[in-house]
């Protein structure tokens, strides 16, 4: 803990919607995440689009997210687009509540019903979708692209929020 912490507390962590405005960040976040990231042009019109619930997690005063999370919102049912923490602020626990507080949006919006799609080789997201009672119903082999140039395997996933 830093003398600031020690001294003031921890740094307060707010949980907002995120616009067009965030997508330079949002494109640099996803890039430290996945081999296949995307581009700011495509993150600013997924942050428009009205179909798309997305959240960012901002720690202490910046007005940068750290992480964030987007799902595509169809009728009563959601998917997990996509979810990622800045590298160097992982294992603090934003993850978990980025999700929680991602969860409860998706439920005022009515949605019974939530999936994504996981490689099985990650273990952190595996164990924070656990966490929140995801359940897999299905996998599609070759899902994934690596930066090797093979192909991993992703895990449906499911959880009904209703």
């Amino acid at each position: 803990m830093s003398l600031l912490e020690r001294l003031f507390g921890r740094p307060k962590v707010m949980i907002e919607a995120l616009g067009p405005s965030h997508a330079g960040k949002v494109a640099m976040l996803h890039a430290t995440s996945f081999s296949h990231g995307w581009d700011q042009p495509e993150v600013a019109r997924m942050l428009a689009d009205p179909s798309i619930l997305s959240d960012g997690v901002f720690s202490g005063t910046s007005r940068l997210p750290a992480g964030f999370v987007m799902s595509r919102l169809a009728a009563d049912e959601a998917e997990i687009l996509t979810i990622c923490i800045d590298p160097d602020q992982r294992g603090r626990g934003l993850g978990h509540l980025l999700l929680e507080r991602h969860l409860a949006n998706l439920v005022r919006r009515s949605v019974a019903t939530l999936f994504l799609e996981v490689e099985d080789s990650n273990a952190p997201a595996l164990a924070l979708y656990r966490a929140f009672g995801f359940n897999k119903v299905g996998e599609r082999p070759g899902y994934y692209p690596k930066p090797d140039g093979s192909r991993a395997l992703a895990l449906i996933l499911r959880r009904d929020l209703g």
